[in-house]
């Protein structure tokens, strides 16, 4: 994830604009308790982090649910603390932006199984958290999560914020499969969706998401997921490489040229078969710096939800049937996650379901993060979406 810092220092940012101020927001916790999953199994103790900025309205219709992607977390808009680096949707959220907070109420939550946990501003509950009946962090044996159980923890959020229907719910990649899951979980809670480089998960998609994640059950360090204990080292080497997977697949072509040819300072691949090319040191180096903040059992578990995308239906098709009637979906065109035909035949699916569809597309030479960090260019097509 890309993100800017911001040049304000605290005492300037005091003396800031009232907007410019309300662009720090607190990060919360919500309890959510004990919550059974659509597999059936119990959870005791769940948690959640979430921010919000604007005020819900009387009637608590007002709201937005912005859903983050695979490696984030709910840091979608504003700052965590003066000076700090901003969300990585800032440039289309908050006060007078595209999703107006002085019109909007504007919520983002962590995932459940959220891969951040040793990041302190992400807040969820998975795998390595503590069993309550054994003490221990759960490990593989905590229950498998489906990508509506992310939308039914969330519910629960927005029930106990006072929400009673979302003007929009939207999200880029992972964010963009929960806004389809809230919108054909909740069709009259929700009134519009934006999916943003997001689409179905197929069979195709399925095998790529087992790509991402087999380096790490490769790991010897894995053991099964018995990695927490005290003197175990974690599976690093195997994450990174699921890192350095996913990481390849979400740029385009165009943003990896600034290697071409290029060779790290002392290196010779033509002379000695050990040494590296410049892309593959900058993805080595990249993945394993997002290793080291990152756990590997969740990282599975986020896998395994990514899979279950709208497991409860018995076809995409079947889905979008029932589901909200209102949709903008943006895609990127050089998206290598969620390919350019895939991301066809979603709209064509959504119009042969009778829905309201509108698209737009995020360009630029980052690929499939387009999505994340290039939104500004589409922010009046977004606000008119919410006009309408």
């Amino acid at each position: 994830m890309t993100t800017r810092r911001g040049l304000l220092t605290a005492a300037a940012l005091l003396a800031a604009s009232p907007a410019m101020a309300q662009e720090v927001v607190e990060k919360k916790v919500f309890e959510a308790g004990d919550f059974r999953t659509r597999g059936g199994a119990s959870i005791p103790n769940t948690r959640i982090g979430y921010q919000t900025m604007g005020t819900l309205n009387a009637a608590g219709d007002n709201a937005v649910l912005i859903c983050h992607f695979f490696s984030g977390n709910s840091h979608a808009f504003g700052r965590l603390q003066p000076g700090g680096p901003a969300g990585y949707w800032d440039a289309i959220i908050g006060p007078g932006k595209a999703i107006d907070t002085e019109r909007y109420f504007v919520v983002s939550a962590d995932t459940l199984v959220n891969v951040n946990v040793p990041d302190a501003n992400t807040v969820t509950t998975g795998p390595a958290s503590i069993n309550p009946d054994t003490g221990r962090p759960w490990g593989m044996s905590f229950p498998v999560i489906a990508m509506r159980d992310f939308v039914e923890v969330q519910k629960r959020l927005l029930d106990s914020l006072g929400v009673k229907r979302l003007a929009l719910v939207a999200g880029p990649s992972n964010g963009g499969l929960q806004s389809i899951e809230w919108a054909a979980a909740y069709p009259d809670f929700v009134q519009r969706a934006m999916p943003v480089i997001a689409a179905d998960i197929d069979a195709w998609m399925q095998g790529w998401l087992d790509v991402w994640e087999s380096p790490i059950r490769l790991d010897p360090n894995w053991r099964e997921g018995d990695y927490y204990g005290q003197g175990r080292e974690p599976p690093l080497r195997g994450l990174a490489e699921a890192w350095k997977v996913v990481t390849l697949q979400a740029v385009d072509r165009a943003f990896t040229g600034q290697f071409d040819r290029k060779l790290p300072e002392g290196q010779d691949p033509a002379r000695r078969i050990g040494d590296r090319f410049a892309i593959e040191k900058w993805l080595d180096d990249r993945a394993m710096a997002r290793a080291k903040t990152t756990d590997a059992n969740s990282f599975l578990y986020m896998v395994r939800a990514n899979q279950l995308f709208l497991n409860d239906y018995p076809g995409v098709q079947a889905a979008l049937e029932g589901a909200a009637r209102r949709w903008l979906v943006i895609p990127a065109p050089n998206d290598r996650v969620f390919v350019s035909d895939g991301t066809k035949q979603f709209i064509e699916l959504l119009r042969k379901a009778g829905k309201q569809v509108e698209a737009a597309e995020v360009t630029g030479p980052m690929g499939h993060l387009n999505g994340v960090v290039g939104m500004a260019p589409v922010a009046d097509r977004i606000r008119a979406f919410l006009a309408e």
